[in-house]
């Protein structure tokens, strides 16, 4: 007890002292990274946008996280970060840049958090490695300039980690508690990815205490409690209110805020079965054993059938996308396939793995000579929290069936932690010449370059070859003079040393850099040459590297010379279901890659959590703003003027301006507008919400009549559209539709507008 005093007392006067002026350069860094033209992203991530401009409306909106202003349906995920944000554009408007604030900030607060973190226990310059390494992770920025959830929930879990470590130095069960309560509101901002770092929790909890068993299972077991009770509250509430009541669950089954946490964003993501009314969208066992040709071509069609039968064609036309489980492809959304090297793979690496060596060296030299048994040093203690946050978050990503680039952002602290620990402890052992140990900080350096080396050679077309040739070749010659001059202790050795950490941090820095470089993309965040795509990840072989991120399909808000060409994803050979593919929120057409139901642009795919690549919106103008804001993460999300007026101007009271059957259509009107549009089956179109009698009743009400059209339905919402269509006035397209729109191709064509009027 004696000793933990101290170390209050210690922590008190560590903070009367002055600002550590190394950290303020890293602070600035972050700054730059996180905030540097994110007012240039008029939309952001449109689905979450259009819901904070509908939660400003009302209070019921903003409780439930309506996605629309008319309270129909809510956005995919629980509401604290949108209430932040929601806050953020009452203070300051509402702006893209305003709803982004706050996920920049906290990008920049858990660099600062980490900092704190790792200084009190392994040093300040520690403490300063791993701030800067956390700052220049490049998954960190490229999340945090968007208004996409990771980057606030890595900060929550911080904060919690913060009051867990100090309920140990303390003895204090207050502590224990806000820790554990502090999880179970990051639960209400991702659901269970929050429960990722628990194991850490109640490893670090039991190991560093010095209290009998008996008292640590209480602890425990009531902080565990409480935590469960804050993660369901909101949930409980929703659930528990009337259905008629409140809008329905968005993406839920079952109109249910717990189905939805433990499905669709819970233990979906592990086995990849992110099923909609009856479909599943994880792919056979023996489709995933299946390759088939990356580069297959072929004739560019305007209707379905054409391009069914074009399959197996071959022209210049186009090129086709291999689905996941192809030999030499990089899985669903560019997270490779999975294994025990996923993390090492292409797409993947380049986002979160830059240092993954250097820190596997680092543990190795933390955990030289500890015994099962202890007793455990506080930097030991320490550094088996962040081995119990790292390994399980990474055995997660390993085999997971699905997820996207973003969520890496997960493993950022640990990685991060360990750097800066790794480092300062490396280099001690180095500096003692203490046996096999002081060869850990040369072969770190070594291994990590190479790594890097690795990790860049794909984008060679993109950054040429001097940056990685540079990295290998000064990584090479640093390990081996730091391993000739082992024996010499000198200011040229310590040169040295901070020379290698430069180096491994140079192209993660660079790497930081490329959302403001070649422009970011909110709707799915990544770093790289190809970060505007949406899918960072290394150049095909398509002619233009800027244009291939993903995996040679142009990329969202791009042209080319073949822009009316299909491009097409080829599902893996022996798949079931006819050849066909599902991806998350889309459907299938005889092995066609196809938007969801009442996306605009046909052939095009839709991306999670936003909008289809290109963006259009139903009729909008297919050429670019010449604005320099960027629209839905620099996807042409434009809304048709045209159909605006005819729909603002043809209103007879109705509650919604129209209806359309996804959230992509809908989200830019709701956004420039405020005025309720109706999307029928949720975010990607397959919630089960709508049914032809709710239809016929609301319609009789006056809520609705007008609806527009692209595409079939899928799931739940088949009978509906069928029905509009045979019971619907078709609107003639030359009163609302754009001119410069007409020359849309795909099989859904340029959608259509019904009007319906039932007595």
């Amino acid at each position: 007890m004696k000793h933990m005093n101290s170390e209050v007392k210690e922590e008190r006067t560590s903070n009367k002292k002055r600002i550590d002026l190394f950290l303020v350069p890293i602070v600035l860094i972050a700054a730059f990274l996180n905030l540097f033209k994110i007012w240039t992203d008029e939309y952001a991530n449109a689905y979450y946008t259009a819901a904070v401009k509908s939660m400003l409306q009302s209070f019921h909106n903003f409780f439930y996280a309506s996605f629309d202003p008319g309270g129909y349906v809510t956005i995919d995920k629980p509401p604290v970060v949108f209430w932040i944000q929601t806050i953020s554009a009452k203070i300051f408007g509402f702006h893209g840049w305003s709803v982004i604030l706050p996920q920049a900030l906290a990008g920049i607060g858990s660099v600062l958090l980490l900092y704190v973190l790792v200084k009190r226990t392994f040093g300040v310059w520690a403490g300063r490695f791993a701030a800067l390494a956390m700052a220049l992770t490049p998954i960190v920025p490229a999340v945090s300039r968007t208004n996409n959830i990771d980057s606030m929930l890595v900060f929550t879990l911080l904060v919690a980690t913060w009051m867990l470590f100090r309920a140990v130095r303390t003895a204090k069960f207050g502590w224990v508690l806000a820790a554990f309560a502090m999880i179970g509101v990051a639960f209400n901002m991702k659901m269970l990815q929050a429960y990722m770092v628990l194991p850490a929790f109640y490893v670090f909890y039991v190991v560093a205490t010095k209290i009998t068993w008996k008292k640590k299972i209480a602890f425990l077991t009531t902080a565990t409690a409480l935590m469960l009770a804050v993660s369901v509250s909101w949930a409980v509430v929703v659930d528990s209110t009337s259905a008629d009541k409140r809008p329905y669950m968005g993406s839920s089954q079952t109109n249910s805020v717990l189905e939805l946490a433990f499905g669709y964003n819970g233990i979906n993501r592990l086995t990849g079965n992110t099923s909609v009314t009856g479909s599943s969208h994880k792919q056979p066992a023996q489709a995933q054993q299946q390759t088939a040709s990356s580069e297959t071509k072929q004739t560019s069609h305007s209707n379905a059938e054409s391009s069914q039968s074009s399959n197996q064609s071959k022209s210049s036309s186009s090129k086709k996308m291999q689905a996941p489980g192809g030999g030499n492809q990089n899985g669903m959304f560019n997270t490779g396939n999975p294994g025990p090297f996923r993390l090492f793979q292409k797409g993947l690496s380049d986002q979160i793995s830059w240092l993954l060596p250097f820190v596997i060296f680092s543990i190795v030299g933390l955990f030289a000579g500890v015994k099962f048994k202890g007793p455990y040093t506080t930097k030991q203690k320490e550094s088996l929290f962040w081995l119990a946050w790292l390994l399980p978050v990474a055995v997660f990503f390993s085999i997971a069936g699905f997820f996207h680039q973003y969520y890496l952002i997960m493993l950022a602290p640990p990685i991060a932690a360990f750097a800066g620990a790794g480092a300062v402890a490396l280099w001690s052992m180095y500096k003692q010449r203490n046996g096999w140990k002081s060869w850990l900080l040369p072969g770190g350096i070594l291994t990590t370059a190479a790594l890097q080396v690795y990790i860049m050679s794909p984008y060679v077309s993109s950054i040429g070859v001097a940056p990685i040739a540079g990295v290998g070749a000064l990584g090479v010659i640093l390990a081996l003079v730091l391993a000739v001059r082992k024996e010499r202790k000198n200011a040229v050795t310590n040169y040295l040393g901070v020379a290698a950490m430069v180096v491994l941090l140079a192209m993660p820095a660079y790497w930081a850099m490329t959302p403001i470089i070649y422009g970011g993309n909110s709707m799915l965040p990544a770093a790289g040459p190809d970060s505007s795509s949406g899918m960072g990840g290394p150049p095909s072989t398509a002619t233009n590297s800027k244009q291939s991120g993903f995996n040679g399909m142009q990329p969202p808000g791009s042209s080319s010379g073949n822009s009316s060409s299909n491009n097409q994803m080829q599902p893996p050979s022996g798949s079931s279901n006819g050849g066909q593919m599902q991806m998350p929120g889309g459907s299938s057409n005889n092995g066609q890659m196809q938007p969801p139901s009442g996306s605009s642009n046909s052939g095009e795919m839709q991306m999670p959590g936003g909008s289809s690549n290109n963006s259009q919106m139903p009729n909008s103008s297919s050429s670019k703003s010449s604005s320099s804001k960027r629209k839905s993460g620099g996807m042409n999300a434009e809304v048709n003027k045209k159909l605006l007026n005819y729909l603002t101007k043809n209103n007879t009271g109705e509650k919604y301006l129209f209806a359309t059957t996804d959230s992509t259509s809908a989200a830019p009107y709701i956004i420039e507008t405020g005025k309720p549009v109706m999307a029928m089956g949720g975010f990607s179109g397959s919630d089960p919400i709508l049914t032809v009698s709710k239809l016929k009743a609301m319609i009789k009400k006056g809520e609705v009549k007008y609806f527009y059209l692209s595409g079939m339905g899928k799931g739940g919402q088949s009978d509906v559209i069928t029905w509009i269509k045979e019971n619907s006035k078709e609107i003639p397209s030359s009163k609302w539709q754009s001119a410069s729109s007409s020359s849309q191709q795909g099989p859904s064509g340029n959608g259509t507008l019904y009007e319906i009027t039932l007595k």
